[in-house]
């Protein structure tokens, strides 16, 4: 019972906004969801993000989670198990459309793909990370979790013309600093 009671009082410390709850919750929970998001995965990049987006799920939302219904770890796998079947998903639509639009039947990927693509993923996250943050929420609301204009401008409680403004201009200052880190955005 201790463990409901514990998912209990995190729950509670969670919607009252404590950072500390959730540094208690991450450090307990994080190896579990990382080990079932790297299995279905099988790249600890899309493991990492599989993790980190089911914690911002219980940072934003921790009202979700109902410590009646189960425990807190199993609901983090749950979501740390969608998170990386849905980044599996999306590579795949990406890698398909990718294929289509230069006109070639699709291809297995490669393991010199699979690395150069994790390298260029890790340094957009990395390149994301560095945006100031009223850019780096507006792109993450909109590419990691896909939301439209509509519902960033929701979420971030602002215009739906400042959700647009700040995305593009986020974009702009995130293509300039992917070129200077050496990646060209011209598509050669």
């Amino acid at each position: 019972m201790r463990s409901h009671a514990d998912d209990t009082r995190l729950r509670a410390l969670l919607v009252a906004a404590d950072e500390a709850a959730l540094t208690e919750a991450y450090d307990r929970h994080a190896p579990s969801a990382y080990a079932l998001a790297a299995r279905i995965t099988g790249d600890p990049c899309c493991a990492e993000d599989a993790v980190q987006e089911a914690f911002v799920e219980l940072w934003r939302h921790p009202e979700r989670f109902d410590p009646a219904a189960g425990s807190l770890r199993t609901w983090l796998c749950m979501l740390a198990r969608r998170r990386a079947i849905d980044l599996l998903r999306r590579q795949s639509v990406q890698r398909t459309h990718l294929t289509r639009l230069a006109g070639q039947a699709p291809t297995e990927p490669t393991v010199e793909d699979d690395v150069l693509g994790a390298a260029q993923a890790k340094a957009v996250r990395e390149c994301v990370r560095e945006l100031p943050q009223l850019y780096r929420d507006a792109i993450a609301l909109a590419y990691y979790y896909g939301l439209s204009y509509r519902q960033v401008a929701i979420e971030l409680g602002v215009p739906e013309g400042t959700a647009k403004s700040r995305l593009r201009a986020g974009l702009r200052l995130l293509a300039d600093r992917m070129e200077a880190a050496g990646y060209s955005l011209s598509g050669q």
